[in-house]
């Protein structure tokens, strides 16, 4: 009988797996394999959120294995010496992955199939596990990405997509190979308090509960931060838990104008992967330059630790940053806030604001967090690259009574009404109620002045 490796990586699943589907082929024997990996360690990318959301999506996909007859090999390490130690081990003659879009993917992919190659094995990809549609599927007629999105999306809109393939029902794993134990969430310490469960069954059933009662409303209440009217199933599409290729097949099959929308949001993960995979240096560096001349110094390092407090005085921009830390996850609606207020009202460097939501994100995904920061500071896509969010326009529309506000700043939580989004013009025995909360860190205005004169606009 032969065997094959399958290296799980962004990919914790069972169901809609083409390289374990491909592997089964036949009369084939698996080694269903995670190496946690060193070289994620050391770029500073093991945030515990992540590895905490990670050690349910691993206990998830053994147990699941499990029922199927299987079990999975957890290994940590460099992950191509791990999986030619499996590979030894089990007598494998290939292996099975999915394809991935950043440079460290890219480069982890090479290294592992000139191993393979000079070993006498075989490395397969397999396209369509962590995108919907693959970099490199859609591209226009003079150049090797798409840099606006509306063009990008009608493309990706019009090309084929597979369907979804079923969990398989039995997985047969030889004896004889040797798996580390699997991590557990307790053990990781500085997690947010309200993390979200991980692992596939958790996803599916989220999938579930938007579909049945969720994705009918998303287009009128995506941006509305108090109803939290989201999926919130990023975290599960960053793992891998929820396939993204079934999740459009089975928005699509539920229709609306709610669907279309939620599955235009899909669209625009696999657009930021398409351009990352051939500009990883955009994970770092501006994709388009505006020749920034951030603000250093004291007086910013002070700005910059108010906002990652969330204690910039500006409520929403606080209530957004409070969610982030206390649940790991942030509005989107929030991140757009919280990303515009930072780089443009306090002319900050984003890869600041980057660092810090990769700190704390469970969905902290290098193509979606660092592209759309950069969209935001306008050195990314955006073909309006000097727009500014006013926080206190923002709130008011987006989040009109100030119930958003009024969950996560507690010192504000008696504060009825509107009136929540601007403390600072409260006047006596209500101004006194308010405690330590801060004054505004910076005016509006001058802000906007500063960041004007800074991109030659005025």
């Amino acid at each position: 009988m032969n065997t094959s490796v399958v290296l799980f990586t962004a990919d914790l699943r069972l169901h809609d797996h083409p390289p374990l589907r491909a592997a089964l082929d036949g009369t084939r024997q698996v080694v269903p394999l995670f190496v946690r990996d060193d070289g994620i360690d050391g770029a500073g990318f093991a945030a515990p959120n992540r590895l905490a959301f990670l050690a349910d999506c691993l206990r998830d996909l053994d147990a699941g294995l499990r029922e199927r007859g299987g079990r999975l090999v957890v290994r940590s390490g460099d992950v191509v010496a791990e999986v030619l130690r499996v590979v030894a081990e089990a007598d494998a003659d290939e292996v099975h992955m999915a394809a991935d879009a950043s440079g460290y993917a890219h480069h982890r992919e090479h290294a592992l199939r000139t191993a393979l190659e000079a070993d006498g094995r075989r490395l397969h990809v397999h396209d369509t596990v962590t995108a919907a549609v693959e970099p490199g599927a859609v591209t226009p007629t003079a150049s090797d990405h798409f840099a606006v999105f509306t063009p990008y999306f009608r493309h990706w809109s019009g090309h084929s997509q597979r369907d979804p393939l079923g969990a398989p029902r039995r997985v047969s794993v030889p004896e004889g190979v040797k798996s580390g134990e699997l991590p557990s969430r307790d053990a990781v310490p500085g997690t947010s308090p309200a993390l979200a469960e991980g692992g596939e069954v958790a996803g599916r059933r989220m999938v579930a509960d938007w579909l049945r009662a969720g994705i009918d409303a998303y287009v009128d209440r995506h941006d509305d931060l108090a109803g939290d009217g989201t999926s919130r199933l990023s975290p599960h599409l960053h793992f891998g838990t929820v396939s993204p290729v079934e999740l459009v097949h089975r928005a699509r099959l539920e229709g609306g104008a709610g669907a279309e929308a939620f599955v235009r949001q899909v669209a625009w993960r696999d657009f930021n992967r398409q351009l990352l995979a051939v500009r990883p240096e955009a994970s770092r560096a501006d994709y388009r330059t505006r020749r920034d001349r951030w603000r250093t110094g004291r007086k910013a390092e002070a700005d910059i630790q108010a906002w990652r407090d969330g204690r910039t005085g500006y409520p929403v921009v606080d209530a957004a940053m409070r969610q982030l830390r206390h649940e790991g996850w942030m509005h989107n609606r929030g991140r757009l806030l919280t990303a515009s207020f930072l780089t443009k009202t306090l002319y900050v460097d984003w890869r600041v604001g980057a660092r810090h939501f990769l700190d704390l994100l469970v969905d902290g995904d290098v193509a979606n967090n660092q592209l759309n920061w950069q969209w935001t500071a306008g050195t990314g896509t955006d073909t309006r690259p000097n727009r500014v969010l006013n926080p206190t326009a923002q709130a008011r529309r987006y989040d009109p009574d100030g119930a958003y506000v009024r969950r996560w700043v507690e010192e504000l939580a008696h504060v009825e009404g509107a009136a929540v989004h601007e403390p600072w013009k409260l006047s006596g025995p209500d101004r006194a109620k308010l405690g330590d909360y801060p004054d505004p860190i910076v005016d509006l205005k001058d802000g906007l002045d500063r960041f004007r004169h800074a991109r030659g606009l005025e």
